[in-house]
């Protein structure tokens, strides 16, 4: 991947491409994985490769207008949630303006050239991991009787603002959990940090079926695509 890149093209799964040295963990990876995608090691990692594939769906896809249009209503719906938490309209409206057109852009041209162009551009790119940031801090804060008890802070609006609304800060399982809720979306997280010789699969929520793949390793993500997609 470029290092100038947040975002990279499709590249087959492979042993080498994984990680030579754990080469049972990768051989699992490849039976079930056909491709990955590269994200940056930036700290936004997880915000941006949740985006990227929530958006994606968009692309070459025979549902995408109804894709298109439930995206859509969940980001129009989110807004009620920030306003709930406290934020003020002004902190999030240019971002969510820009993440809805990103949506409006791609419904209209839906390549893939088109997609990872606005995921390589930074500030549209950051733009919308900052979105999901403040939605995943909104969440927490409205659903505060039950996150409270997973988080190690003088409270949780202190965390939330440090750890979850600052951009380049790496997200934990709460967080995870919270966004997946607060978008309606289920996911599956494939640790390679396991010490058995196999990867490790969590599913969030637990018991759903996932939609998104994300490969984990020493606190990074990227995309996995399950061998039958291309």
């Amino acid at each position: 991947m470029d290092e100038s890149g947040l975002v990279s093209v499709k590249e087959a799964t492979s042993a080498q491409i994984l990680e030579e040295s754990e080469a049972t963990k990768s051989q699992d990876i490849c039976h079930q994985f056909g491709f990955i995608r590269r994200i940056k090691g930036d700290g936004n990692c997880f915000y941006r490769a949740l985006c990227f594939q929530l958006v994606e769906t968009l692309v070459h896809n025979e549902s995408a207008m109804k894709r298109y249009i439930e995206i859509k209503d969940k980001l129009l719906r989110s807004h009620e949630e920030l306003l709930k938490a406290g934020f003020d309209e002004n902190e999030f409206k240019d971002l969510l303006s820009t993440f809805l057109r990103v949506l409006d852009q791609l419904e209209a041209d839906d390549r893939e050239e088109t997609l990872l162009g606005f995921f390589n551009d930074q500030a549209t790119s950051d733009s919308m991991v900052k979105y999901l940031r403040l939605l995943t801090s909104a969440h927490l804060q409205n659903h505060a009787d039950f996150f409270q008890h997973f988080v190690e802070a003088p409270s949780l609006k202190a965390y939330c603002t440090q750890e979850v609304e600052a951009m380049a800060m790496e997200c934990d399982h709460v967080e995870i959990l919270a966004l997946s809720e607060a978008l309606d979306i289920s996911l599956c997280i494939i640790s390679m940090d396991g010490s058995d010789g196999h990867p490790v699969y969590h599913t969030i929520p637990e018991g759903s079926q996932p939609s998104l793949y994300l490969l984990y390793k020493t606190s990074h993500y990227d995309i996995l695509y399950k061998c039958r997609e291309h």
